[in-house]
């Protein structure tokens, strides 16, 4: 079960969801507009934000990205595109997961519970792993570095979590986007990339120097202390 806030403006779509949702258990809130949504997600802290991109006041990527200024709630996108240029647009942006309209409800109450599972569910029986100077706890989400805390973004966590999981290992973006986007398919290596060199810089690191996050060339990357 978990907190769901529901942006949708279709009132039919709003009303049929919300109370499928909460059939199966969710405690489910519903707005219609972006607005209303960015307020709701600020106020009221919902534990999932399933948001629809056609909204009549605002852009529903504009939304995501006020959205993720003021919060890291888990968000799930509702989209008709399902080319590959765009999902990979609207992870970067800071989507955690899609749904291709149409969808049913019991596909989107799939994709809450397999972002939940993702988020931080399955780390509370997980140990603090040690890679040299760096330290992660995967209960607290907490990093350290030379003792000093390194402040991460949720998406960067999850990235370096997935990559202690398997410390000297060389990882493949592939597995990468499967583990920790829920995307088990190519064409997302931008978005790792991307992520990846947010979290070197956060370390104190660079690509052509690096001290914990190695990429091989044509394989993926490992994490290990130089």
């Amino acid at each position: 079960m978990a907190r769901v806030l529901l942006v949708e403006d279709d009132d039919a779509i709003r009303l049929s969801l919300g109370k499928s949702l909460t059939t199966a258990g969710h405690v489910v809130a519903t707005v219609a507009t972006g607005a209303e949504g960015i307020a709701a997600v600020a106020r009221d802290k919902p534990e999932v934000l399933l948001l629809d991109l056609g909204l009549p006041d605002l852009d529903g990527k504009d939304v995501l990205a006020m959205v993720r200024a003021v919060s890291e709630v888990p968000v799930i996108v509702a989209t008709a595109r399902d080319d590959d240029a765009s999902v990979v647009r609207l992870l970067d942006a800071g989507a955690d997961d899609y749904v291709i309209k149409p969808f049913s409800a019991a596909q989107m109450d799939a994709r809450i519970r397999a972002v939940l599972r993702r988020l931080g569910q399955d780390q509370q029986g997980e140990s603090t792993v040690e890679v040299g100077a760096l330290k992660i706890d995967p209960r607290s989400r907490e990093v350290t570095v030379d003792g000093r805390p390194v402040e991460l973004t949720r998406k960067e966590f999850d990235l370096l979590l997935a990559l202690s999981r398997r410390p000297g290992t060389v990882i493949t973006k592939r597995e990468l986007l499967a583990e920790v986007w829920g995307l088990p398919w190519g064409g997302g290596d931008r978005t790792v990339d991307v992520h990846l060199s947010w979290l070197r810089r956060k370390l104190g690191e660079t690509a052509a120097q690096p001290r914990f996050l190695h990429s091989v060339r044509g394989v993926g990357v490992k994490l290990s202390e130089t």
